[in-house]
Parts: structure tokens; C-alpha cells; sequence
């Protein structure tokens, strides 16, 4: 049902009439006030019934792209998946369960980059792989040093 609702009207200007009624100017600074929180999480924040993460996303999207700030969300994506998928931190040893874990996190955080980014982020996680960070490592924002070494800003 929420799908259904989520599409109906103009869902663009529902999206941002939320963002404001909560004292956000923009999509981004309500997203980035809960730089852990799954794109579900943030569509449930702004509206359970009628607000579908897709909609958070492809608004954060157009919203990175006229601030020049893709890689900046391109990073905060995945601090989101890392959230969601590593609970307790990166993982001491890859097992096999592990793995799953490490490959679910960055699979879901490349299914959906803008075309700009597929490249980088690729080569970002196989750094990641090759590279692993420490053992708990858990960033808190798109600014994390690590985070920024594998892909730094270079929007002009």
C-alpha cells in the first residue's frame, strides 16, 4: 500500500513540505542530521505511509548534483549500508558469513551510484576489500577520514 501512495500527487513537493515541516531547508540537511539512517528509515521518518526511499534517494541525487556534492552523498551512502549491514563494525575476519555481510553492504552501496561514480566506487571497494580497515571501524559520517581517502571530493 505505501508504494501505491507513495506515487500519487506530487510526491516531490509531499517530500519537501515534510523536510520543512520538520525545520530542514533542504532533503540533504534532514538527511544528514541522521547520517546512519537507511533511505527506508528517513522515507518512514518523513511520511510511513506515502514516502518511499527511492524518492529520499533520487532527491538527495538531484539535490548533490546542483551543490556539486556527488561524492559527498556517494560517501554518506555508504556509511548507510555499512550501518546496515555491519552492525557491530567491520568485521575482524572475513568467514564466510562475514563476507556476505562486507559483499551485501557494498553490492547495495554500488546497485545504485550515479553513473558518475560507478567507477570509483568499484575501485573504492575493491581498496576496501584488498585494504580492509580496522576490525570495528564504523563511520559515523560521509567526512570520515578513511572514507574521504577512497573518495575524496573532486566536484569543481
Amino acid at each position: 500500500m505505501t508504494d501505491e501512495l507513495s506515487w500519487r500527487g506530487n510526491w516531490k513537493a509531499r517530500l519537501y513540505e515534510r523536510v520543512r515541516e520538520r525545520g530542514y531547508d533542504s532533503l540533504t540537511a534532514f538527511a544528514e542530521a541522521r547520517p546512519t539512517a537507511s533511505w527506508v528509515a528517513l522515507a518512514e521518518e518523513l511520511g510511513p505511509d506515502d514516502v518511499a526511499g527511492v524518492q529520499v534517494y533520487d532527491g538527495l541525487v538531484a539535490e548533490a548534483v546542483r551543490s556539486k556534492q556527488v561524492t559527498r552523498l556517494v560517501r554518506g551512502h555508504l556509511v548507510r549500508e555499512l550501518w546496515g549491514s555491519l552492525p557491530d563494525g567491520w568485521p575482524a575476519m572475513l568467514d564466510d558469513d562475514n563476507r556476505f555481510r562486507v559483499a551485501k553492504a557494498l553490492g547495495l552501496w554500488s546497485g545504485i551510484v550515479p553513473e558518475t561514480h560507478e567507477d570509483r566506487v568499484r575501485l573504492a571497494g575493491d581498496a576496501l576489500l584488498a585494504n580492509p580497515p580496522p576490525a570495528g571501524w564504523r563511520p559515523l559520517g560521509p567526512d570520515d577520514e578513511l572514507l574521504r581517502r577512497l573518495l575524496p571530493d573532486d566536484e569543481a
